[in-house]
């Protein structure tokens, strides 16, 4: 398959990861796009990886993946803890948590 096809496929899932943080209201979905932007750049460094014979692109992807499961932990914290107070998982109720 051409390299290019994956580039492009990498781009939608970018832009559609994109639009569901600016449109989105509710913080698991808005975490679930900042995933799915995460695998789209994976996507993207693997695919340049491969283009070149070079295991750079691998190698940042496998951090970004290890960063992204810490990044699940403490986000999932954070959204449990939103809910328990304010009964809500809206983003706009994650500035009521100073109190």
């Amino acid at each position: 398959m051409n390299p290019d096809n994956y580039l492009y496929l990498s781009a939608i899932l970018f832009t559609l990861g994109a639009l569901g943080v600016l449109i989105r209201r509710n913080a698991i979905v808005v975490f679930m796009c900042i995933e799915l932007m995460l695998n789209a750049a994976n996507l993207a460094f693997v695919t340049f990886s491969r283009m070149h014979g070079a295991l750079d692109g691998q190698v940042i992807a496998f951090f970004t993946m290890v960063v992204a499961a810490a990044e699940v932990v403490v986000g999932l914290a954070i959204i449990i803890s939103v809910f328990r107070t304010r009964r809500s998982a809206s983003v706009d109720d994650a500035n009521l948590l100073k109190y």
